[in-house]
């Protein structure tokens, strides 16, 4: 599995920004691409603190490069989690960021 960078987690830390990208449309599916980004963003923090301290070796070996991919498939497992239902995070994210729309409307 490739990394793709066009397709790199980044996410707005203001929920205003989200809704000044998208204002004027009513494009739910840039909402919901962010929300599901901002839990991917998450659930990467949440697994690489899950990985630290772990042997080297394994998925990723060893040695100058081990690093880097494992950060890279920390975050593919991030994205993947997230895109097939995550944990909860991106229907709550969603929610706010639809109601932050509709009173800023």
């Amino acid at each position: 599995m490739m990394l793709d960078p066009a397709k790199s987690i980044t996410t707005p830390t203001n929920p205003l920004s989200v809704l000044s990208a998208a204002a004027g449309t009513s494009d739910k599916s840039r909402i919901r691409d962010t929300a599901e980004g901002f839990e991917a963003t998450f659930l990467n923090n949440m697994l690489q603190s899950m990985f630290t301290g772990l042997e080297e070796g394994g998925t990723w070996g060893t040695g100058d490069g081990a690093e880097a991919w494992r950060g890279m498939l920390i975050n593919e497992y991030a994205q993947s989690i997230s895109k097939s239902g995550g944990i909860g995070i991106a229907d709550a994210v969603e929610r706010e960021l639809l109601a932050l729309q509709e009173v800023s409307q």
